[in-house]
Parts: structure tokens; C-alpha cells; sequence
């Protein structure tokens, strides 16, 4: 690989400084009381030197970029044995421009300047140029830099020409496959280090990162470039798996989480030391210091002296009296060290020996504190030795705290765990206890580790050099004991805390997201015609009838628990036969359980003859929300809010990923301790989690809804909606090459959502032999030709490209498979090598040739021949085997049509039930068996034997939808908790 072209450099560290930080900007922002105390002790008049005060226009950095450009090809054909690292090294970089900077800056000025001047008559020629290098250099770094990006004009002017659109072959591919074809890059050489900037973190970020997410270097690397280059999960996972090593979306949203911890740190380390620097405090051991924290605690017991405030550390208040040379003695030549020659009666703190001697042990506690060895010992030990975590009932609970509050945390009220063993969902429950005023909480840390610390610490790094007398001895033994008590431990306990609440909060959240995956890849119910209930009391239940294509056909109210239900079981029945529909589904909210009573009832008795109806039970979590919500008003003008609920919960059946879209996330309802968890981690995850979801099945550009579009990797609302107004303006989208004539959609997002868009051909087909029946052949490409024509208010020559390239537009099989316009040449290879043709795709006779050509050489053979990586060659083999209206969701389970009901009464210990998963937590999975309340499955019970052999997983637990076969263990009919054992998955 090599190593990035100036341009691309100056880009990443721009992009770095800017916007990488918003996701955890909350975390980094520094405390107002920080910004609004004074010292007390510390002199006022130290203002920041006048060749600081350049620091704050570091944002301007991005107009210099075009002067890079002459440079190159020059730079980036120069270093060719320099890996990914340098550019990671360089992307961390959080120091102001320093004097080594400005000194490339200035020549570079020169050169570009001389260039310029050279150039002035020639404005053609340098575009031509420009054009040129970008393409070299796109080459050379391997990504492909947006034509949005911060670059020259001439640039951005070219982005609709042909020559930027051209996929035959991914630049990430081409790279990879000529410099490392397993997908490693050459090993980071010792020399890609080699920039020692003032303020640089001394940690490196993608080390780093492979220790704390255990994926190896190269491939932590490679996801680094990706994210720099703005590549969204869904592409990374379909379209760059070699570059990933295969893993999965869950991994890449963990790491990426995990990159964007480390480099808020970063940012907030940064901006700690320009803090500390104006205010004149900075010395070279704490710039080292700070430099080596790689966790926001780590950062805090560093800088926490140094925060402005009315009181300074005890050891800030010796050092402002002059001890600080007494303590360095101490240690360094105790033989020299007379501390009767500091007292000064009439100085407070000085006034006796005792006052030195206990500002001295002040003094070396902080250095011990702060030492870096030292607290790398007491971490080092503490891994190794039994630490636990404890929590009891607080003493003022029961005079401010619901009673019922305190028994929900019995098992917590004498709990003890090692830190190693406790479980992500204990750790999120004593967080709730303690916040709750319920419950006290300590991490518990032995003497025996305190006394080997003590004694590591007098034999190695704090030993005196050369002979000290016992009271010295003794001052610094107290120092020891000082340090462990008032500041070590508190740290090691911060530090625990926060990492094991930061755990279960990604497993929490996580666990979430699997949930929401599972319920969002449901199996839709195609072609029938529902009736949606949302049940009540006193205001009736309300009904919605859809069609097969989700049209509202009737909406009505009837009151069933009011005494009325006999008169209105007459209404159903013919709204039920004159609908022709037979499938019933009743929402999970109130008076679920007696509606569902209800129509069992009617059902056994046959009532609705001649049709056999059945019902289903499906959660409503987030209708209510959804049917007040501006989308709803805009989908279903003029309906009652409460009908609307109704419509959403029959449309969850029949299309479940189309309507949960439009409800957010976190009100689906199918997560653990949702409310104590970060909200900005969440919602990140749950987005991301649906764009995958989205994505992966895919949508039809010409009749999906913008709400769904918007989902789409690459895409967002104002994206969505361009799309949805060109489609209105100018018809059906013919090809995919279309969407390129939509305002807002540069290259990069073409990129990003061009494979997750299908164009239904019999669709199109039927769109183009209408235009040929209303006009000649002829004509119908005019209108054809059109279609991007008079969008664009562009100079006349662009419009004449324009007009070439619609000339040529027809529908493209490839269009309706997985297969991305990038990889389209080498489908077109693959198909001539294999005997087949584009009118074959999805059919019988295609698998055939596809099948034994493979079984030949194989595909990894294959691959090679046609010069590409298996992964892109497997995608292209799906694209074309798989059916026209391949869905894959129709291998996950369909919801659970019942006819009868039962009751929690008439269960019995032992009975075998089928029943469907509701919720899954990491301490037991949640089981709907029909009678009204949710059964639990210990996870304990949980094992990899009874879970299905043939359904691909993605993980060891269950998910929501799935059906299992369980037994009952426990029925405790006061609590009304049913216990379950999983007996086999369906």
C-alpha cells in the first residue's frame, strides 16, 4: 500500500478536527464551573503567548488543499512501502499547526504560486490536469475521493461526467488485490511513526484498537480507511468483505463505537492541554502524562488538579509553600534533606515540623498518584487477584422510597460478585438501585493487595537513592498509605465502575439491536387482506380492514366489553365476508387478552362461516406514537389518530420492515433497561441497525415510500425526498445510471446506495410499452431522453453530455439483483464465461450454468481468471441465481395464527407448549404461549444442542418471532411469573 498523497492527508486531518467528535461531543465538553472559577493561589497575570493565539483558525485549513494538487502525483508515487498506518498516525494528530507545518505549507505555497503562474493562460489545460492527478492519486491512496469533498472548483464541476461514475472496478479492490491479495497490507514499517508532534497522542490509534476489540491490526486498519472515507456499514458488509475479514455489521458498529470513544479522548485530551497551557501550568512530565491517557478516568485523575476552582489539591497547596524540593530530595539524596530549615513560624503550613512533614507526604502522594509505572503495577495486580463488587440496602431508602421500588432490588440488598463473574444485566440493576437512592454500592479491593503494592513501591520505583533516616522512611511509608487510600483506590474504583457499566451498556444496547434486527426481518404476510384491532375498554376497540397492497378499505369502532358484544360480532361478521378477509390481528395494548377471548370464542363456535378465520397477537409498542406523529397526519390525512393505530398494527403483519420504519426504535419495545443506557449510543445503534436492515432487503425505487427510503445506505431525508420529487416529475426511474441525475446525490452516495436499489424489469417493461403505445418508437426514446434533461439548469456543453447519456438509457437487467453497478463488467464476463445471458437472470436454467461451471474449477479459480476477489465474484452469483422477487426474510418465521385460547389457570407443571419469542435480555428470553402472560426461559437453559442446526444464526440467543417448544418448570399464579424450559427451536 502506499502511503497517503498530500491532498488526501490534508483532507483526513481535516475531517478528524471537524465533525469526528460530534457523536460523543456531550462527553468531551468541558464543565462550565471549570471555565468560570478562579485560582486562588495561582497569579492571574499569565496570559497565553502571542504565538499561541494562531491555534483558534485551525478550521481554514481546508483552503489549502488545491495548492497540494500539483504535488500529487509526486508525493504519492514517492513512498511506496508506507502502510496504512501513517495515515491513522496523522488522522490523531490533535496538536496546532506547528513550525514544521508551516514550513512545507510555505514551500508548497511557492511551488503552487510558480504553477499558477505558469499556468495563467491555460484554464483548459490545468482542469485537464487537475482531473488528471485526482485519478493517480485516487489510485495510489486507494479510496475514492466525493466530488462533494473540500476541493477545487474545476473538480466539483466535473462530478456528473461519465469518467467519475465508471465501476468496472472498486479502487479499495484493485489495491488490495495487486499489493496483498489475502487481504493483509504490507506490515507497518518502523518508519511510519516517524512524526513527533508537540500535542500527538503517545498511543497509536490502531493498536489500540485491535487490544480492545480483539480483531487483528491490518483489518482494524483497513475499517479505519473505511470509515475516513465516509463508507457506510451496509456497503462495508455486502460490497468490502475482504477488506474486513468477513465480519459481521454487530463487529463493524463496535468497533466503530469503540474508534469514536478513542478519538474523543483524544479530542478532550487536546483540549485539556490547551487549557492548562493558557493558564501557564503546563510542565513536561504532565504533557507526558496526558499524552498517555487512553480512557476519559485516566484523563480525569490526571487533570483533575489542575481544574480551576476555589481550593487547590493538598499537594498543589505544599507546592505553592515551597515543599516540592524538599520531597524531590527525599527521594533523590535523603542525606542531604534537612526539613527543620524549612519551618517559618509565621507562615501557615510551615509553622512546625509536623506541618512539613505532612505537606512532603501530600507532596510524594500526588507523585505516586500520577506515576505512570505505578499505576500500570496496582492495575497489573488487580487483574490477577480477587476483587468483588458489593451492594446493600441504603439506610435512608425506606424514609423516601416506595416500598414496592425497594423489593423489586431484594436479590441486590446483600449482593456480592467478583468483578470478573457479575453479569452485564446485574451490573445495569445495582447502577438503577444506587441512582435510585435504593442501594449503596462499593468495589471491594483487599488489603493484601494495598500491602504487596506498598511493599513493590519501597523496593523498586520509590526506593531512596542512598541511605534515608527512619523518620524519613516513615514520612515516605505515610505517603504510601496516603496515596492508596486517597487516591489510588478511588481511581481503581472509578475505573472498574465505569468499565463494567460502559460493558453491560454495549452488551445492553447490543442486545437491543439483535432484538430489532429479528423483529424488523420478520416474514411478511403478502396477499391477504387483514383487519387490524387496537383493543379497549370504555372507548371501544378500533378497526382498520387493508387491502393486499395496504390500502385502507374500511376503518369503524366497535364496543365489545361494554355489553354490547353480541350486536357487535353481526358488524364484524360483515364487514368480515363483504372484505372477503379472514386473518384478524389484534394489537398487544389493553383489553388485548378479553378481545382475543373474544373472537377465540366466536371462532370456535364457527360464526364467520363460510370463512375460516384465524388471529394473531403483535405488538403495538410505538403505534400510539406513531399515529399522532407528523408522517401519519401526512400518510393518512383526515383519519382519527386512534384508527391510524389500528392501520399500523395490520400493516405490522402484513409488511412488518415497511411500517416499523416509521416508528422510532427505542419505542419498538423489545430492549433491556433501555432508559438507563446512553441515549446517544442507542438511538446510534438502533439507526444503524435499521439502515442495515433496510438495506439488506433492499427497495423498489419506484414504489416504495420515502419514510422507507430514507433508511437506505448513502441516502437521508432530503435525499429521499429529491428522489421521490424527480420520480414524480419525471416518471419511473428506467436504470439505476438515473439516480445520478437526482439533485444531492454526488458519487459517493451513488456508491453507497446504488447496490441496495432495485428496478422491477416487468415494471419498467410495462412503463416503456405504454410510452411506445402513445407514440412511435422514436418518441418514446425522446421522452425517454428527457427524463434528465430538463431537471438540470446547467451550462449548454454539460447538458449536451447529459443528453448523450440519455440517449443510451435502457433498462438493465442487472438492476433488479444485489449486484453493484461497480461490479457490472465483470458480471457481464462471468455471464459470457458461463454460457448465459441477462435474460436468464433469476432463472432455473441460470443456476444450472452457474452450478456446473463452478463445480469445474471452482471459485476461487473463477475469480482469478476474471481478476476479482471471491467475495465480489459470490455476491455477483447470488445476484444472478436468486428468483426476480427474491425477498430474504421469507426464511425467518411468520407470526403465529391461532384459533383457540388458554389460561394461565389451566396451565400445569410439565406441560409441553408452542409459543412465540417476545423479548430477549441477557438474563432469559421472554415467551409468548397464549395465555396472556409472558413465560421466561433462564438463559441458563439456553444451550447451543436445542437451538435449530439448520437455520443460519447469527448469534447463540433467540430473537423476537422466533417459535420454540417449551415446558413448564414453575407457574406462580400470585406473582403471575411462569418459569420455562427450552425444549427445541421450530
Amino acid at each position: 500500500m502506499s502511503s497517503l498523497p498530500r491532498r488526501a492527508k490534508i483532507q483526513v486531518q481535516t475531517a478528524v478536527s471537524k465533525d469526528e467528535f460530534s457523536y460523543f461531543s456531550e462527553l468531551s465538553s468541558p464543565s462550565e464551573e471549570d471555565d468560570k472559577e478562579d485560582s486562588v493561589w495561582e497569579p492571574q497575570k499569565k496570559v497565553p503567548r502571542a504565538r499561541k493565539q494562531p491555534a483558534a483558525p485551525k478550521e481554514s485549513k481546508p483552503k489549502r488543499m488545491p495548492r497540494g494538487k500539483k504535488n500529487t502525483t509526486l508525493l504519492s508515487g514517492g513512498s511506496e512501502g508506507v502502510a496504512v498506518k501513517e495515515e491513522l498516525d496523522r488522522s490523531i494528530a490533535i496538536a496546532d499547526v506547528d513550525l514544521e507545518e508551516n514550513k512545507l505549507n510555505t514551500a508548497q505555497t511557492l511551488k503552487t504560486a510558480k504553477t499558477k503562474r505558469k499556468n495563467s493562460a491555460q484554464r483548459m489545460k490545468k482542469l485537464k490536469v487537475d482531473e488528471e492527478t485526482s485519478k493517480m492519486s485516487n489510485l495510489a491512496d486507494g479510496t475514492e475521493i466525493p466530488s462533494t469533498s473540500t476541493m477545487g472548483e474545476g473538480v466539483c464541476k466535473k462530478e456528473e461526467n461519465e469518467e467519475d461514475f465508471t465501476f468496472d472496478q472498486s479502487p479499495l479492490k484493485r489495491m488490495k488485490t495487486e499489493t496483498c491479495p489475502q487481504g493483509q497490507p504490507v506490515k507497518f514499517p518502523a518508519s511510519a511513526n516517524t512524526i513527533k508532534e508537540e500535542e500527538e497522542m503517545n498511543w497509536d490509534i490502531v493498536q489500540v484498537l485491535s487490544e480492545r476489540t480483539n480483531i487483528e491490526l491490518w483489518v482494524c486498519a483497513n475499517i479505519i480507511r473505511l470509515f475516513n472515507d465516509d463508507n457506510t456499514i451496509p456497503f462495508i458488509v455486502r460490497y468490502r468483505k475482504e477488506l474486513i475479514n468477513n465480519l459481521d455489521a454487530d463487529s463493524l458498529r463496535e468497533v466503530r463505537q469503540t474508534l469514536e470513544e478513542l478519538r474523543a479522548v483524544a479530542k478532550k485530551v487536546h483540549s485539556t492541554i490547551q487549557k492548562i497551557k493558557k493558564e501557564g501550568k503546563m510542565s513536561e512530565c504532565l504533557l507526558k502524562a496526558l499524552l498517555n491517557c487512553r480512557s476519559f478516568e485516566e484523563l480525569e485523575h490526571v487533570s483533575a488538579p489542575y481544574k480551576t476552582g476555589s481550593k487547590g489539591t493538598k499537594a498543589q497547596r505544599a507546592k505553592q509553600l515551597g515543599l516540592e524540593a524538599a520531597a524531590c530530595t527525599l527521594l533523590e539524596n535523603p542525606g542531604k534533606l534537612n526539613l527543620l530549615s524549612y519551618i517559618r513560624p509565621d507562615v501557615k503550613g510551615l509553622s512546625a515540623l509536623q506541618d512539613i512533614e505532612t505537606g512532603v507526604q501530600h507532596i510524594l502522594a500526588d507523585m505516586i498518584a500520577k506515576d505512570k509505572d505505578t499505576l500500570d503495577f496496582i492495575r497489573k495486580l488487580c487483574q490477577n487477584r480477587y476483587i468483588c463488587i458489593q451492594s446493600s440496602l441504603a439506610k435512608v431508602s425506606s424514609k423516601k422510597v416506595n416500598e414496592k421500588d425497594v423489593d423489586k432490588f431484594q436479590l441486590y440488598q446483600n449482593f456480592s460478585c467478583n468483578i470478573r463473574n457479575i453479569q452485564h444485566h446485574q451490573i445495569l440493576a445495582i447502577n438503577r438501585g444506587e441512582n435510585l437512592k435504593i442501594l449503596t454500592v462499593k468495589v471491594n479491593i483487599s488489603d493484601g493487595i494495598k500491602n504487596e503494592f506498598c511493599r513493590w513501591c519501597i523496593q523498586n520505583r520509590w526506593r531512596p537513592h542512598g541511605f534515608a533516616r527512619p523518620e524519613l522512611m516513615k514520612i515516605l511509608h505515610n505517603s504510601l498509605d496516603d496515596s492508596f487510600k486517597r487516591l489510588i483506590y478511588p481511581l481503581l474504583c472509578r475505573e472498574f465502575r465505569a468499565k463494567l457499566t460502559s460493558d453491560a451498556e454495549k452488551e445492553s444496547v447490543m442486545m437491543f439491536g439483535r432484538n430489532l434486527r429479528q423483529l424488523l426481518l420478520t416474514s411478511p404476510v403478502p396477499g391477504r387482506t387483514l383487519m387490524g384491532v387496537d383493543p379497549g375498554y370504555k372507548h371501544g376497540c378500533k378497526l382498520a380492514i387493508i387491502s393486499p397492497t395496504s390500502q385502507i378499505l374500511h376503518t369503524d369502532v366497535v364496543y365489545l366489553h361494554c355489553g354490547q358484544g353480541f350486536r357487535e360480532a353481526e358488524k364484524i361478521k360483515r364487514l368480515l365476508l363483504n372484505f372477503n378477509c379472514s386473518t384478524v390481528v389484534i394489537g398487544n395494548g389493553t383489553a388485548c387478552r378479553e378481545t382475543e377471548a373474544y373472537f377465540a370464542d366466536l371462532i370456535m363456535k364457527n360464526y364467520f362461516a363460510p370463512l375460516d378465520v384465524v388471529y394473531c397477537i403483535v405488538s403495538e409498542a410505538g403505534a400510539s406514537i406513531y399515529s399522532v406523529s407528523p408522517e401519519a397526519n401526512k400518510e393518512m390525512p383526515g383519519l382519527d389518530p386512534n384508527l391510524r393505530s389500528a392501520v399500523s398494527i395490520a400493516r405490522r403483519v402484513q409488511d412488518p420492515l415497511a411500517e416499523l420504519v416509521k416508528i422510532e426504535p427505542k419505542h419498538i419495545g423489545v430492549g433491556m433497561y433501555q432508559h438507563d443506557v446512553s441515549q446517544t449510543l442507542l438511538k446510534a445503534t438502533l439507526d444503524s441497525v435499521v439502515e442495515e436492515c433496510v438495506s439488506f432487503v433492499g427497495v423498489d425505487i419506484n414504489i416504495c415510500s420515502e419514510v422507507l427510503l430514507r433508511h437506505i445506505a448513502g441516502l437521508n431525508a432530503n435525499r429521499a425526498k429529491n428522489i421521490i420529487e424527480w420520480r414524480e416529475k419525471n416518471g419511473p426511474f428506467i436504470n439505476r445510471e438515473q439516480l445520478k441525475k437526482v439533485k444531492g446525490l454526488g458519487p459517493k452516495s451513488f456508491q453507497q446506495c446504488a447496490g441496495f436499489i432495485r428496478i422491477n424489469q416487468d415494471y419498467i417493461r410495462t412503463f416503456c410499452s405504454q410510452q411506445t403505445e402513445t407514440s412511435s418508437q422514436i418518441q418514446g426514446v425522446a421522452v425517454i431522453s428527457s427524463a434528465g434533461v430538463e431537471v438540470t439548469n446547467e451550462k449548454q456543453g454539460k447538458k449536451k453530455s447529459k443528453t448523450t447519456v440519455d440517449a443510451i438509457l435502457k433498462p438493465n437487467p442487472l438492476d433488479q439483483t444485489c449486484i453493484h453497478p461497480e461490479s457490472y463488467d465483470i458480471a457481464m464476463r462471468f455471464l459470457s464465461f458461463i454460457g448465459g445471458t441477462l435474460c436468464e437472470i433469476g432463472k432455473p436454467e441460470m443456476q444450472q450454468k452457474i452450478n456446473s461451471s463452478l463445480e469445474k474449477e471452482g471459485i476461487e479459480k473463477a475469480a482469478e481468471r476474471l481478476k476479482t476477489t471471491v467475495h465480489t465474484l459470490q455476491v455477483i452469483v447470488d445476484g444472478l441465481s436468486q428468483p426476480e422477487s427474491f425477498d430474504f426474510r421469507t426464511d425467518f418465521d411468520k407470526p403465529d395464527f391461532k384459533r383457540s385460547i388458554v389460561c394461565l389457570e389451566d396451565l400445569q407443571v410439565g406441560t409441553i407448549l408452542t409459543g412465540k419469542v417476545e423479548n430477549a435480555t441477557l438474563f432469559g428470553i421472554f415467551v409468548d404461549i397464549g395465555v396472556g402472560r409472558s413465560g421466561l426461559i433462564p438463559i441458563r437453559n439456553v444451550t447451543e444442542a436445542k437451538l435449530s442446526k439448520t437455520k443460519k444464526r447469527r448469534s447463540l440467543g433467540l430473537g423476537p418471532g422466533e417459535r420454540v417448544e417449551v415446558r413448564v418448570l414453575n407457574i406462580d399464579i400470585p406473582r403471575s411469573r411462569i418459569t420455562l424450559d427450552l425444549i427445541r427451536v421450530l
